[in-house]
């Protein structure tokens, strides 16, 4: 296979777990992942969900002016291509309306730093993006500029948006998230939660950018 073709059926496989794991429902989210050459995306095609081949995914350029595929492109087209286009090395963008997620966009709340695992998005907050009508230039602008520093937002009245430099990152950020916004509704459901301190969040993301990397040949810490 071409390696265009390998990003296509691991894009399939990626919307499938989605489902799997009650992360997406039907064809209410959608997926796209860079290609090979880095001059377009790979997109699901509109009104398909977990039943989608490798085949129906549709190509786009990331300007938006060329589409290539038998199949109509998400109708979230525009925002796949802002947040791709909001952050040099983001490979794979994916949204969903999971259901702690959506919940807490549809209170039109933020997932503030309660945990510091919120740091997994890149930021000490995951920020809320307005709401705007599905599939408009407003929605994509509003996405384009939150995704800007984070790798994760909410869509007020909507649901998730989650990004990586792989697939797997994406996927791993989106459910992290997801289990986040669950907790903190759980929290809220009993009080206001303790807020990490600015402080506190910029140690987290300083020891996160390190983080699960390769063990440097040596003596091996202690615990």
């Amino acid at each position: 296979m071409s390696t265009d073709d390998t990003l296509r059926h691991a894009l399939v496989a990626a919307v499938r777990r989605l489902d799997a794991r009650g992360l997406n429902r039907g064809s209410t989210g959608n997926a796209s992942v860079r290609d090979a050459a880095g001059q377009g995306v790979w997109i699901t095609p509109t009104g398909m969900g977990a039943e989608v081949e490798p085949d129906d995914l549709v190509w786009l350029s990331l300007d938006g002016a060329q589409v290539r595929g038998r199949w109509q492109p998400s109708s979230e087209w525009h925002f796949h291509l802002a947040a791709h286009r909001a952050r040099a090395g983001r490979v794979a963008v994916l949204h969903t309306h999971s259901p702690h997620a959506t919940a807490l966009a549809c209170l039109r709340r933020p997932l503030p730093p309660f945990h510091y695992m919120v740091a997994i998005a890149g930021s000490d907050h995951v920020p809320l993006v307005p709401y705007h009508l599905f599939g408009t230039e407003a929605l994509s602008q509003g996405v384009g500029a939150a995704m800007a520093g984070v790798d994760a937002c909410l869509l007020a009245n909507h649901g998730l948006i989650a990004a990586g430099d792989s697939l797997a990152r994406a996927e791993k950020v989106l459910a992290e998230i997801e289990a986040l916004c669950g907790i903190y509704l759980k929290a809220l459901a009993a009080g206001e939660p303790a807020l990490l301190g600015a402080a506190e969040m910029v140690e987290v993301l300083e020891r996160f950018r390190s983080y699960g990397q390769a063990r440097h040949a040596g003596t091996a810490p202690a615990g």
